[in-house]
């Protein structure tokens, strides 16, 4: 009697094991799918919300279907984007550009905003950028305390001038989970430890908040083939065991 309730013990046990290893395996599977999918879908529909009232009703594809296309205002918008690109490039377009960016520049309030989101985009989407390249340790806030900073430009003439080190870069801190905001300092370059890992694996490893470190990509896709193999084999082993 003991014997018949131990293995119906073991037996419950293993059940439970299976269907708790096949929660896990679906959602490791269907989790990232998910949030993907939702973040591309939301932002497909921002852009077409913001794109869609610049349309005339006449050319909008929902006037003559009986329902929206989704993507029509992003590849409208990337159209757009492109063609003014290629009208700036040549002659007339920069003397457009040039005639519309010395309007700004009279404006007293508009100026600094738009010379400060012009430098951003051309230093971001720049070819030639240096900024964001490196990724680095620095001691903060506290001693025998190291935060991940990621290396910018180093600092102008001015601000170099004033520093008490020679040579110094700029660096910023992004803050955990969202590394929108953060610190932004100059830091002598002997202070930092520069890391073998690239920007994008650093952002990961910053919103992360240190769950995933650097080579846990492979680590994880091991594990879920771990696991999908030991839910198969689970079930391989139900199948074979005799009825009744």
């Amino acid at each position: 009697m003991a014997e018949e309730v131990r293995a119906a013990a073991a037996s419950h046990t293993s059940l439970a094991g299976r269907l708790r290893n096949y929660f896990l395996t679906g959602l490791v599977v269907a989790g990232p799918l998910f949030i993907t999918v939702y973040l591309t879908w939301s932002f497909i529909t921002w852009v077409d919300n913001w794109v869609r009232p610049f349309i005339p009703p006449t050319y909008r594809p929902e006037t003559y279907l009986p329902w929206p296309i989704p993507g029509t205002g992003l590849v409208i918008a990337i159209v757009a984007l492109t063609l003014l690109g290629f009208l700036a490039a040549n002659l007339v377009g920069r003397t457009l550009v040039e005639l519309g960016e010395g309007i700004l520049n009279r404006m007293p309030i508009v100026r600094p905003v738009y010379k400060t989101m012009k430098q951003i985009f051309e230093t971001l989407f720049s070819k030639s950028g240096s900024s964001f390249r490196k990724v680095a340790l620095v001691e903060f806030p506290a001693p025998g305390m190291w935060s991940i900073v990621f290396i910018s430009q180093p600092p102008a003439q001015p601000i170099a001038e004033r520093l008490p080190e020679t040579d110094n870069v700029s660096v910023f801190l992004p803050c955990t989970p969202n590394p929108t905001t953060g610190f932004f300092f100059f830091v002598p370059r002997n202070k930092l430890i520069e890391l073998d890992i690239g920007v994008e694996t650093g952002m990961t490893l910053i919103m992360s908040a240190g769950m995933v470190q650097p080579g846990a990509d492979a680590a994880s896709q091991k594990k879920l083939a771990e696991m999908a193999a030991m839910a198969r084999a689970a079930q391989l082993s139900k199948r074979k065991e005799p009825v009744g």
